[in-house]
């Protein structure tokens, strides 16, 4: 069955269990959503190397999620009624991301606009008179550096940084996602109050705030919600130091009055032939290299890799080395791995299908010459 048929397939059956939920029928619902969790999965099996894959195991894991939560209304309600939210606010806050900005290779481009959106304003907020920007959009491919960014970001400005992954806010009982969204920004008040710049970064924002074909639960409050509080930190004559720090693989599935809270929208780009050079130096600057790893031929050989995949490689790279070790020396030997070879390098470039096509970094390129902050 090809792989467009199973597609809609499981669009299909998502969305009669979505109008089976909605009309009462929570067996009927639990049985479509069942469904398409099975074709989702045959997908996943038959395609392997396809470039989507991992937005089909995310596909994948909302259906059980779905399944779980309708499972779970059949069993009996806390004393209370409703559950408690066993939402912990406190493990959102990094008092001190130990990344900097000189652990991110390259990004010049960015931590520019950010230096001039983000830090400048919270470290000089008396040269700003007029006010500055608080939203900040970073969308590109997965594993570029946007969640690099807004750590480093934080650092840079002694922030506290609150670390929110979007699926995390939106709760299984209807009602407490936009209660939780509530609690966030109303924290980051206190602390900002309290004298510290705060940033609120929200990874994978669009599963939040993004437009979906069928929406159940508190979804809408959810972005409504959120939208609100965002209006209160941009208020007119409010000079508050919170900045919400937004990334996304999907920009085009967030609708327009988000990006119009979002004035600044950064393009993080998968890394070019330069930064794969400086990416492959970074992270093999604390293991011993043979003299012949050539960076220019392993910077030639990932095109199209992330930054993550490159770091993924290096890290492979050195196990095998390490293994290698364990295997012919022992468990407790002493002394040290050789040092990495080229051929190492390459074979697990080899085993490695880099995580970007050509025709994702398009439909960014695209979106970026429409909304992207360009200077």
């Amino acid at each position: 069955m090809a792989l467009p048929h199973l597609e809609k397939l499981a669009s299909r059956y998502a969305h009669m269990a979505v109008e089976a939920e909605k009309s009462g029928d929570r067996e009927t619902a639990i049985e479509y959503y069942k469904r398409a969790a099975e074709v989702m999965g045959k997908i996943i099996q038959l395609y392997p190397d396809n470039p989507f894959r991992h937005l089909y195991l995310k596909q994948l894991q909302e259906y059980q999620n779905r399944i779980n939560y309708l499972e779970s209304l059949k069993e009996p309600a806390s004393p209370g009624g409703e559950p408690e939210d066993d939402f912990d606010l406190e493990e959102l806050v990094d008092e001190k991301p130990r990344i900097t900005f000189k652990d991110v290779a390259d990004l010049e481009h960015a931590k520019r606009i950010l230096k001039r959106a983000v830090i400048y304003p919270a470290l000089r907020p008396d040269l700003f008179v007029e006010g500055w920007y608080r939203g900040i959009l970073l969308f590109g491919p997965p594993g570029c550096g946007k969640t690099m960014l807004g750590a480093a970001l934080s650092n840079e400005i002694d922030a506290a940084f609150f670390n929110v992954d979007a699926p995390e806010i939106m709760s299984k009982w209807l009602g407490e996602a936009e209660k939780r969204v509530a609690r966030i920004f109303r924290k980051a008040r206190e602390l900002e109050v309290q004298g510290r710049p705060v940033i609120i970064f929200i990874d994978e924002v669009d599963d939040l705030l993004g437009i979906h074909d069928s929406e159940v639960g508190g979804e809408a409050r959810a972005r409504n919600q959120f939208l609100k509080e965002m209006d209160g930190i941009l208020e007119k004559g409010a000079k508050r130091r919170i900045f919400v720090i937004a990334a996304t693989n999907k920009p085009w599935k967030l609708d327009i009055g988000f990006l119009r809270r979002f004035q600044i929208r950064v393009y993080i780009p998968p890394p070019d032939f330069e930064v794969r050079k400086l990416l492959f130096k970074h992270y093999t600057k604390r293991l011993a290299l043979d003299g012949a790893v050539d960076f220019d031929e392993l910077a030639r050989l990932t095109e199209g890799y992330s930054s993550s995949d490159i770091r993924d490689i290096v890290v492979a790279a050195h196990h095998k080395v390490v293994e290698e070790f364990i295997e012919t020396k022992g468990l407790y030997a002493k002394g040290e791995p050789r040092p990495l070879t080229m051929d190492d390098f390459v074979d697990i470039i080899r085993l490695r299908r880099p995580s970007i096509t050509p025709e994702m970094v398009k439909a960014y390129e695209k979106w970026n010459e429409k909304y992207g902050t360009l200077a």
